[in-house]
């Protein structure tokens, strides 16, 4: 059980950081400071930015319910 978790733990940290990374820079910050800022005519559609927020969301509770499950197994064990 404490592999599993684990596991399941380091795939979707992996996957969140990435999933983070993917989204596209709405206001100025960091994003703009190393050329983020430029406008591109090929920028993804709504669609596609919709479902990149369900998945990211989606593996942000996953990832919470995960480290939970950590913390249950660390105590009773």
């Amino acid at each position: 059980m404490t592999i599993a978790l684990d596991i399941g733990l380091i795939i979707t940290s992996v996957l969140l950081i990435v999933l983070v990374l993917l989204h596209r820079a709405k206001g100025g910050g960091l994003s703009s400071l190393f050329g983020g800022g430029v406008q591109s005519s090929l920028s993804g559609s709504s669609v596609v930015e919709k479902n990149l927020d369900r998945l990211t969301v989606f593996t942000g509770l996953v990832w919470l319910i995960l480290i939970v499950g950590v913390g249950l197994d660390i105590k009773f064990s």
